[in-house]
């Protein structure tokens, strides 16, 4: 029972820490953002943040990461065999864009203080991008649907998002889908 009970407050804070983290850097960047910041937002020690990570890099990534995987979870979810695939391209891209502008302080972080990084946070957006691309790649299932294909299809409509970001109209990522949908679409289609 005590194990437990430490792995759920272990998880807590790691969750509270990947919080400090996106607030932290929404207000100050994260070149400026200090471990001090983050696990002040965080309301946890510093020793409390280097039992979860070694640095601020890791904690980034890791916000990164959870923070995908999170939007591509509403994305499979949105997927439902029932209806049309056309509509299901519709709903799936709706519900991920929905999911990330109901994200404003994250979306910033993830989409250009993950840069920040240099190599180590253009790897995890790789890594990211890719497990979209891949995703698309087995729910298209077509034989034309490659996986460098996939992945241009997800750089596009990722640019349209960073444009959005650029453009302080975040909140509008959900008017996006039509455009998005569309591109995804016409490769589905393309013999």
């Amino acid at each position: 029972m005590q194990d437990w009970a430490l792995s759920t407050t272990s998880r807590e804070h790691r969750s509270r820490l990947l919080q400090g983290m996106a607030q932290a850097v929404a207000v100050k960047g994260y070149g400026d953002t200090t471990i001090a910041d983050v696990v002040s937002q965080a309301g946890v020690s510093r020793r409390t943040f280097y039992e979860h990570f070694s640095g601020k890099a890791e904690c980034l990534v890791a916000l990164y990461e959870a923070a995908s995987h999170n939007a591509l979870r509403v994305l499979r979810e949105a997927i439902d065999p029932s209806h049309g695939w056309e509509q299901q391209v519709d709903r799936a891209i709706g519900a991920y864009l929905q999911c990330m502008a109901g994200n404003l302080v994250l979306m910033r972080t993830l989409f250009v203080e993950i840069l920040a990084l240099g190599p180590v946070g253009l790897a995890a957006r790789r890594r990211v991008n890719q497990e979209i691309a891949d995703y698309m790649v087995a729910v298209v299932n077509a034989p034309h649907v490659t996986p460098g294909l996939a992945m241009a299809v997800v750089g596009g409509i990722h640019e349209l998002v960073l444009q959005a970001i650029e453009d302080g109209k975040v909140d509008e990522l959900p008017d996006l889908t039509a455009t998005a949908a569309a591109l995804v679409k016409a490769i589905a289609r393309r013999p």
